[in-house]
């Protein structure tokens, strides 16, 4: 079953010019709800801008999130991000940054496509859950992330048909989670980036490219080599040079 199924795109006719349409008008809700401090309403919004996958019995409710889950972080992320900002410049990117996400990103249904959906759910879920809940207990940042990191793994393997998808989703979750709560004890920031996100984001996306090229048969074993370095020496840099004092930076 392919990522976002439950989402019915117009083929022909004036319907796309429609859809398009409208899917641009919500990141501008957005925008001017979150710059007249309205920012419950924006998030009342996003979430009504999914109802559709409640418009069916009961039983079919936990699939149709499980599909729709990626655009519901990103949209959560966006506007997470949009209230954490000060400048009108800031929010204004980031609402042009959900409409190219509405518009260009999410309609797409081959596999690259449907790996950079989950690519960006993954960074944008992880980097918004650590600004909004930073001060949380513990246990809500583990939970948070490994929602995040499961629903991410669940949307990249689906894209390629994987017959472990759940094994191999709930084994990046375990490790996400587990990871955040070793390094929450001493949660660490690079700019608004937390550490959990660089090294999720950083093993991850070099797992995620490692595979992608394999399915493709195009992983040749100098390049395996290369992207292994590549993380080893990122994850590397990013634990020897932190500052393990019992702060947050």
């Amino acid at each position: 079953m392919k990522s976002l199924v439950s989402k019915i795109k117009p083929k022909s006719g004036f319907a796309p010019v429609v859809h398009v349409g409208l899917s641009g008008l919500l990141p501008v809700l957005m925008f001017i709800f979150v710059r007249i401090d309205l920012g419950q309403v924006a998030l009342a919004v996003v979430l009504l801008s999914k109802w559709r996958m409640l418009a069916v019995r009961p039983r079919h409710w936990w699939p149709h999130i499980r599909a729709n889950a990626i655009d519901i972080i990103v949209g959560l992320s966006t506007l997470t991000f949009m209230l954490n900002s000060q400048a009108v410049t800031w929010q204004l990117t980031w609402a042009v940054a959900y409409g190219i996400w509405l518009t260009i990103v999410k309609p797409r249904t081959d596999t690259l496509g449907v790996s950079l959906q989950a690519f960006v759910g993954h960074i944008f879920g992880l980097s918004a859950l650590f600004v909004l809940w930073k001060d949380a207990p513990l246990a809500g940042l583990v939970i948070g992330t490994w929602f995040v990191a499961y629903m991410s793994a669940r949307h990249f393997f689906t894209n390629f048909e994987e017959p472990y998808t759940p094994l191999y989703s709930h084994f990046w979750g375990y490790f996400a989670a587990t990871l955040t709560w070793i390094l929450g004890h001493y949660l660490l920031f690079y700019n608004v980036l937390s550490q959990p996100t660089v090294l999720l984001t950083v093993i991850g996306y070099g797992m995620g490219a490692l595979y992608f090229l394999d399915h493709k048969d195009k992983l040749s074993v100098f390049m395996r080599r290369q992207f292994v370095f590549i993380m080893v020496a990122i994850v590397f840099i990013v634990v020897t040079f932190a500052d393990w004092s019992d702060k947050a930076i």
